[in-house]
């Protein structure tokens, strides 16, 4: 493909594409489509006019789109996902719309604010929502986050620090966390 360069070394938009979808309850909303090569792999992301919506990585994505319409929202996120993996840029901005249960989306909530290169347990993340008692339901909706790396669900760990199922596999996590100067025990 004519302007996609190794994973490994930057990143680089393959392609995108549209479709309409319906939220639910809502209206229907035209979703937008972009694959963003990283180093770790292709990146599907998903957004709408308001946010972006999802990011599927690599063992979950879709044959890489082949037109090029995109959205402002889209071309933010890619923006910013580039400058992560160049390692320049530690927060996000990009403005995130994620449809769950009102438990998911208090996890997902709590999740964006465990900082760049630290590391928290499902249990902090049950105290942090108000639900002490919920660290495995923690753990589901953590696993069923609609945008990692955004919301940073790779930074939660078992409570005695081990590395816990990730949707992408434990490897992807590793290297995210690697990525992010974490320590991670042999």
């Amino acid at each position: 493909m004519a302007g996609v360069t190794d994973p490994v070394a930057v990143c680089g938009v393959i392609a995108g594409t549209r479709r309409t979808a319906r939220k639910r309850g809502a209206a229907l909303a035209m979703l937008f489509q972009q694959s963003l090569m990283t180093p770790l792999g292709a990146l599907q992301l998903e957004a709408t006019e308001a946010g972006l919506t999802a990011i599927r990585l690599p063992s979950r994505a879709a044959e890489p789109l082949k037109t090029t319409q995109t959205t402002p929202v889209l071309d933010h996120a890619i923006e910013e996902l580039t400058a992560y993996f160049k390692s320049e840029l530690t927060r996000f901005s990009v403005p995130l719309s994620w449809a769950g249960t009102p438990f998911q989306e208090a996890v997902w909530g709590s999740l964006i604010h465990i900082p760049y290169g630290e590391t928290v347990s499902y249990s902090e993340v049950a105290n942090a929502i108000g639900r002490p008692q919920s660290a495995r339901p923690v753990g589901g909706a953590v696993g069923r986050n609609p945008l990692p790396i955004m919301v940073p669900c790779h930074r939660v760990m078992g409570s005695n620090g081990a590395l816990t199922g990730f949707t992408g596999g434990l490897e992807f996590k590793v290297s995210l966390l690697t990525h992010e100067g974490h320590s991670l025990p042999c």
